[in-house]
């Protein structure tokens, strides 16, 4: 297991301070503000460890303010409803006295239904691309600095776009990628935590989807990019330490907001889960 995803899972391991308050720290890598996929999956956490016997089939989550990764994040969670087939969680974070994100979390008892769903894209395989070792090797020296120390950092999901083209044009292109990911060690058999983990990767690559109508890109300087709510649902049992294909689009953007949605599949093709997005995406205005 990478030193990076052992961190994860170290901050993904809340401290329970009482039967619905948790206690969660952020990792120290000079980021100026908290990632947001490390909140959501601090949260599912939170909500997982109230409920029995039951999974995550979705979750909405809003971004309130900025999080602070210099102190603690505290959730509290409220067990809104208990039913003879669903749990319904909400869980406030909370930072300096303020509430910083909310999410509303929806827990089903496993059961058989009718079944159907849309197909995989046909993409190149994982191993047929890149891995993240090699494209830093081969193009770290030429990135930019804020580029740089992103990319410098060991990161506990890894990350292989299907196409890499895009990174080096700043052409216009239909608003869709795709990028295969997966956890860089093992996790165990625990459903929860993969769905954890997803949920904080699936935070990474979906707001840039947007960027690729015009040709921008998420280190732009001229940028303004936040997320604002995030939603998944959940649809099958996964692993996250698999590769799972992410398949996103950006149906629409204006008014200084743009909707990124986001489908992941398993190498042989099931659909695991979806998720959507509406981010901040606003030019900064000249000092």
């Amino acid at each position: 297991m990478s030193a990076a995803l052992d961190q994860l899972l170290s901050i993904l391991d809340l401290e329970r301070l009482e039967e619905n308050l948790f206690r969660g720290l952020s990792p120290q890598v000079g980021w100026q503000r908290v990632f947001g996929g490390q909140v959501i999956g601090q949260a599912l956490v939170a909500a997982c460890r109230t409920v029995e016997d039951r999974t995550a089939h979705s979750l909405h989550a809003y971004f309130l303010r900025a999080g602070d990764p210099s102190v603690p994040i505290i959730y509290e969670v409220d067990r809104i409803r208990d039913g003879g087939s669903f749990s319904t969680r909400r869980v406030v974070a909370i930072q300096h006295g303020h509430a910083i994100f909310s999410m509303a979390a929806s827990f089903q008892k496993e059961e058989a239904g009718l079944e159907h769903q849309m197909a995989m894209p046909d993409v190149p395989p994982p191993e047929d691309l890149p891995s993240e070792a090699e494209l830093k090797a081969k193009f770290i020296d030429k990135l930019p600095e804020p580029v740089k120390a992103y990319w410098e950092h060991e990161r506990p999901i890894e990350i292989r776009p299907a196409d890499l083209s895009r990174y080096f044009s700043a052409e216009t292109r239909d608003p869709n990628q795709q990028v295969w990911i997966k956890a860089t060690g093992d996790l165990g058999d625990d459903l929860a935590l993969h769905q954890c983990v997803l949920a904080y990767a699936s935070d990474f690559t979906l707001l840039d989807t947007a960027l690729v109508a015009h040709g921008r890109f998420v280190f732009d300087p001229n940028l303004m990019l936040a997320s604002l709510d995030h939603a998944i649902w959940f649809h099958e049992s996964f692993r996250a330490d698999d590769w799972l294909l992410y398949v996103q689009d950006s149906p629409s953007s204006g008014g200084g907001r743009a909707f990124c949605r986001g489908t992941l599949f398993t190498r042989d093709g099931r659909l695991v889960a979806s998720t959507a997005q509406e981010g901040l995406v606003r030019e900064r205005k000249p000092k």
